[in-house]
């Protein structure tokens, strides 16, 4: 059983007994919980060095689509214009708001990509400009698990004339302090703790399916999420889809700058930007999974999907190992949770924060 260490301010003092109680039942796992409200740390829980940066997979999103909606809301980018009109080399004809959504059928590449290819998002990009969708326009949305980083960064690069990693460094993870990193500096080497492989096996999905050729595994090697999420080339290059390094403190820090702003300044996004990449898209069937609905906003996935209690702008990503991170306009709460070892093998989320999230927002509301 992990120790539970750290804080929690008063009226939350039930997310300390059900982070307690999970960590008994999950045994031996390294994790980290850290919630904001209104700026301001309210939970600050852990059974590993809270200090300790691991990978956070997908919830690397999150610091990638923050940075594009900074732009959208400053005018640089317009979701309703073309790709093509940022992008001339691209070849396929979908909209900005498309891409966001996960619509543009662009979740792979022929034959796959190889690991110093997936942890380079210039060359992913490269690649996909030239690739074929795998669904025609209009058809349906399927999540762009390993690449939409490299594809809206690429947007980035185009309209900042500095890459997507670099933007965020300069506009967001820098001015705010945030323990999260798109591009993991030497010297913070000594802090890095490995994410462990799932306990169990699973075969996982056909690597011809859509499923598969989303997670690279029709690639020769397929690829790991364990070894990709360790890879210190994957961590030093900070790939905008998957290869983000941080802890909770970080995640949360993330998302209340964005909500609320700290220490009394200004937060990051206005109220109508948050609407506009929180709220779910139209309807569309997941041609992944061939389930109905939508999870996704602009990029962000829209959390009132896996938690309807929250509010309807509510924002955020789920990372493969379990981590989580969101902004809650509603209640004011902005979430972090990292996690040491997968979920699952081939990604997916950690079911204790369907006990810590309810938790955590009954406290607010209290």
């Amino acid at each position: 059983m992990s120790l539970v260490q750290g804080t929690v301010a008063p009226g939350y003092e039930k997310v300390r007994e059900c982070f307690a109680a999970e960590m008994a039942r999950l045994g031996e796992l390294g994790a980290q919980l850290a919630v904001y409200r209104h700026g301001r740390p309210v939970v600050d829980l852990w059974t590993v060095d809270p200090e300790a940066l691991t990978g956070l997979l997908s919830v690397t999103k999150g610091a990638a689509f923050l940075v594009v909606a900074l732009l959208v809301q400053d005018g640089v980018i317009d979701v309703n214009r073309s790709v093509r009109h940022y992008w001339p080399q691209f070849t396929p004809d979908v909209t900005v708001r498309e891409l966001l959504g996960h619509r543009a059928g662009l979740i792979g590449v022929d034959g796959g990509f190889g690991p110093a290819e997936l942890a380079d998002d210039r060359i992913i990009a490269e690649r996909l400009a030239k690739q074929r969708p795998f669904w025609q326009r209009g058809s349906g949305y399927g999540y762009h698990a390993l690449v939409i980083g490299a594809l809206t960064g690429e947007i980035v690069r185009r309209v900042t004339g500095r890459s997507l990693q670099q933007t965020y460094e300069q506009r967001v993870r820098a001015p705010y302090g945030i323990d999260l990193y798109l591009g993991l500096p030497a010297e913070l080497e000594p802090r890095f703790h490995p994410l462990r492989p799932p306990v169990g096996h699973d075969p996982g999905p056909d690597p011809a399916s859509l499923t598969g050729i989303a997670l690279n595994l029709h690639a020769d090697p397929p690829t790991d999420l364990t070894v990709f999420a360790n890879s210190r080339t994957v961590r030093a290059q900070g790939q905008a889809s998957a290869g983000g390094v941080g802890n909770a403190r970080g995640i949360a820090r993330l998302y209340a700058a964005a909500l609320s702003g700290l220490n009394g300044g200004e937060p990051l996004l206005r109220p109508a930007t948050t609407v506009d990449f929180g709220t779910a898209g139209g309807p569309a069937p997941d041609l992944l999974s061939g389930g109905p609905g939508n999870q996704f906003g602009l990029g962000f996935e829209a959390m009132t999907t896996p938690y309807p209690f929250l509010g309807t702008a509510a924002f955020g990503h789920y990372g493969a190992a379990g981590s989580l991170g969101f902004a809650d306009p509603r209640s004011g709460v902005a979430y972090g949770y990292a996690r040491d070892r997968l979920a699952q093998p081939h990604g997916g989320g950690a079911v204790e924060n369907d006990q810590f999230v309810p938790a955590v927002i009954q406290a607010a509301d209290t």
